[in-house]
């Protein structure tokens, strides 16, 4: 393909870690790399300029969502997402199997807490080899989404890099369970690949490594996964219940992929985890911790984040971060985004996540720095 390729610059001679890039049609992505969660077409209190200004070269938008609002036949219609939203830079979409998780068990916090709700369990109608019948959550609405479906609504969203529709497991479950939900998102990620190269539409598809935190199942889902043209491979399903266990099921997940393709690590992205994910040779990594934190008024530094609600900052008249190029640290104080957090002033979160999706993108520079010289 000339729309999409891996380029493999380094690999550490210290860890797995490596330095690539990703190309495609709308520019290239610096591995290993942050991706910015945009789930409605944009960044939460980010407009996609200063998005862009952050330096952030791939944002994870869902596919899920924008089907029911405003719908994707819609957003074809005003071009594709990259004119809709007016992004030039590169987009990934996922294929709306989280959904089928988060519906039916509550969130990933939840489950492994074993707490569910009633309203949840309604939302998810049907679960079978066909696809999952969903309610929607704006109007009650039924939706059937399936590999087929799911594969042409990112068509219609025109993203650089698309999902195969797969199932998440909950980290609560039987054995025999798990076998045959990573046995049906198999069939279901088979049948996306087929539905996909029916258009290629100058998108890369990904496939999902499933298995829980059974090494088996993962060696398993590797084998069948890499057997076929997939362009690239993300990790996900449950990811264990604590970042050790994480840690262990990547450890020997990881060496499994073609090291000529790129992967990437599904919902993970806060500091603690890149710095344990990164050695493991891990390329590109999703997350709404930035932003969601930046929301709370916690602003992440070199130093370790801070938040700046606290008293202490009430006079702080230097910016966040010395040193820090964003354009909140260039244009206003420390002191002046603590006035603005008391005062609930909804312009304090755009602000905080400009400058925390900056710090994002930096560090990662930093990392890639790193590996090129055998530091990590």
């Amino acid at each position: 393909m000339t729309f999409f390729s891996f380029e493999l610059l380094h690999s550490s001679k210290k860890s797995k870690a490596r330095v690539g890039r990703i190309h495609t049609p709308h520019g290239i992505i610096d591995t290993p790399g942050f991706v910015g969660v945009g789930t409605n077409a944009t960044m939460k209190t980010i407009d996609t300029i200063a998005v862009e200004k952050t330096g952030l070269q791939l944002m994870f938008c869902n596919t899920y969502h924008l089907m029911l609002q405003p719908g994707t036949e819609l957003i074809k219609e005003a071009g594709g997402l990259h004119k809709f939203m007016n992004r030039k830079q590169p987009i990934i979409t996922d294929s709306g199997g989280f959904q089928v998780f988060s519906l039916a068990y509550g969130s990933v916090a939840d489950e492994l807490k074993s707490r569910g709700t009633k309203k949840q369990d309604k939302m998810v109608l049907k679960i079978s080899e066909e696809g999952v019948w969903f309610r929607s959550y704006r109007d009650g609405s039924k939706l059937h989404l399936t590999a087929e479906t799911s594969i042409q609504a990112q068509k219609d969203l025109g993203a650089d890099i698309i999902l195969c529709f797969d199932e998440l497991p909950p980290y609560h479950i039987a054995e025999k369970s798990l076998q045959s939900s990573l046995d049906r998102t198999h069939r279901w990620e088979e049948r996306s690949l087929q539905e996909h190269l029916k258009n290629p539409n100058n998108q890369a598809l990904y496939a999902i490594i499933h298995g829980g935190i059974d090494p088996l199942l993962r060696r398993v889902s590797c084998e069948f996964l890499t057997a076929r043209p997939f362009d690239g491979y993300a990790v996900g399903g449950s990811l264990g219940k604590n970042k050790q266990e994480m840690y262990q099921m990547l450890s020997y997940t990881l060496p499994q992929l073609p090291p000529e393709k790129p992967n990437h690590l599904l919902g993970i992205g806060d500091l603690e985890s890149l710095a344990l994910c990164v050695p493991l040779g891990v390329d590109t990594f999703d997350s709404s911790y930035p932003t969601r934190s930046a929301r709370h008024g916690i602003l992440l530094t070199k130093q370790g984040p801070l938040n700046i609600t606290k008293a202490c900052y009430a006079k702080a008249f230097t910016p966040i971060e010395e040193g820090c190029s964003c354009s909140t640290c260039q244009n206003f104080s420390a002191g002046y985004l603590h006035h603005l957090f008391k005062a609930k002033e909804a312009i304090c979160m755009t602000l905080a996540s400009v400058h925390n999706l900056h710090f994002m993108v930096e560090h990662m520079k930093e990392y890639r720095e790193k590996i090129l010289m055998d530091e990590i």
